[in-house]
């Protein structure tokens, strides 16, 4: 029998109880559950709103709750129970007796669910913080290991202008601190108690719902009450902050994959994170990243599934937001997962550091520097652009390379040019010229490494 049947005659058929069930899902929140409960019982216990012997057989009941999900003796029953939070009371009342029917006093499922909710919340945040970290830390390692490699940087996937590996390793860095950052907001934003707002209007009993939330550790309360169990904007913000995550992963993916091909052969993968053809006894594909890059869709739709699920509710609990947390539970743990497996690839690759750095040289890469020559030397930027233009089409129909020319060909392009050109265009000088703060050039990457240490050192201080 249903804990709410007493208004009813009747009762949902056995398939409608099934539609209407989230206990499957609830299950993931079990922990949240049992620490949201026992906070609720002191606090009522202190209040004088249940008996102090009441407040410790129900304190008592719930931990004996926990060890059963340990030992194994812990059973719900999918015919009764219609989520975690009616199990778990149905459970505590038939081991304590009346005692366990009274921890529901001040309290509702629809600001107990929103507890438990943020508290999941939470805890799958500090997951993606611990799986973030990780994968920074192999970006910084693989900068410093290949700190001198020199490859191509691409604009519209053609050649752009030499750039030092590790500089493109740390555009990685920088994109998931960001997302770190998102990630915190998130957990920042879940972590507030709305428990004591009960259905949607608060309570008449005398409850501290400050002494709950530091009871479970949380920083404040949400200060209305409407808005506690409606509110599941906590959830879009982790939602938002996985999908983000999951975009940059799979722009690194399509990178990987593509270097991995033997027209780039910028990378060898290893073949822990490799798989082989059925069919085709000499390949080696990079399915782990492929799956990566795929799987950033179903995380995309975990969150545009939530916008559309909340976009049309008033005020205030729906059951509709029954459908709100597996959504939550698959981004962050697809995140996660994805995380992990790209930090064990990066960690194991190869880098083809000739090969990157032969076509760093290809693609006319010096050309801007050419430009920039003559722009030093008096001659406006456009009308420069316009000079090395032509350089380059000369080149292309010669069939060589500007490092090719000699000093006649390009004087014959501008008086402006001297012998001291001819220093200037094998790529490594190019790359050593980008001196700006935040440059490729080595000092500035070596700068920008520190940077990179110094957030990572500051992730950890979250992460432990």
């Amino acid at each position: 029998m249903a804990l709410w049947s007493g208004r009813f005659e009747d009762s949902p058929s056995e398939f409608a109880q099934a539609f209407g069930a989230s206990l499957e899902t609830d299950l993931n929140m079990i922990h949240e559950d049992l620490a949201g409960s026992a906070a609720h019982a002191r606090m009522l216990g202190e209040q004088g709103i249940i008996s102090p012997e009441d407040a410790q057989a129900i304190l008592e009941g719930l931990e004996a709750i926990h060890h059963s999900m340990h030992d194994g003796t812990f059973e719900v029953d999918p015919a009764v129970d219609e989520d975690i939070h009616m199990a778990i009371e149905r459970i505590l009342t038939e081991r304590i007796g009346e005692a366990g029917a009274r921890l529901h006093t001040g309290r509702s499922r629809n600001d107990q669910v929103a507890l438990d909710t943020r508290m999941m919340a939470a805890n799958l945040a500090d997951e993606i913080w611990r799986a973030l970290w990780t994968l920074e830390g192999v970006l910084i390692s693989l900068a410093k290991d290949y700190d001198d490699v020199v490859m191509p940087g691409y604009t519209h996937l053609q050649h752009a202008q030499p750039v030092l590996f590790s500089h493109h390793m740390l555009a990685y860095f920088w994109m998931f601190a960001r997302d770190f950052d998102r990630i915190t907001e998130a957990y920042n934003q879940a972590t507030l108690n709305p428990l004591g707002a009960a259905a949607l209007a608060g309570t008449s009993y005398p409850i501290d719902r400050s002494k709950v939330a530091e009871d479970l550790g949380l920083p404040g309360v949400i200060p209305n009450s409407l808005d506690a169990v409606s509110d599941r904007d906590f959830l879009l913000d982790l939602e938002y902050a996985c999908a983000v995550a999951m975009m940059h992963l799979s722009r690194l993916c399509e990178e990987i994959i593509l270097w991995s091909t033997q027209e780039f052969n910028f990378i060898s993968l290893p073949d822990t994170w490799s798989t082989g053809s059925s069919i085709m006894p000499q390949k080696k594909n990079p399915d782990f990243a492929e799956l990566v890059r795929g799987k950033t869709g179903r995380v995309v739709g975990d969150l545009v599934g939530l916008l559309v699920l909340m976009k049309g509710l008033p005020l205030a609990y729906n059951k509709d937001m029954q459908e709100c947390k597996e959504g939550a539970l698959d981004a962050a743990t697809t995140l996660s997962d994805c995380l992990l497996v790209m930090a064990g690839m990066l960690a194991d690759i190869t880098v083809n550091a000739e090969v990157m750095e032969a076509a760093a040289a290809q693609g006319f890469t010096a050309a801007t520097d050419v430009a920039d020559y003559l722009a030093k030397r008096g001659m406006p930027f456009r009308e420069a652009h316009e000079v090395v233009g032509k350089l380059v089409l000369d080149c292309e129909k010669r069939g060589i390379g500007l490092e090719d020319l000699t000093l006649e060909d390009l004087k014959a392009a501008s008086d402006l040019f001297d012998d001291d050109i001819l220093g200037t265009l094998d790529v490594r000088s190019v790359v050593e010229a980008r001196t700006s703060f935040g440059g490729t050039s080595s000092a500035s990457v070596a700068q920008q490494l520190e940077f990179a240490e110094e957030r990572l050192a500051q992730m950890r201080s979250l992460v432990e």
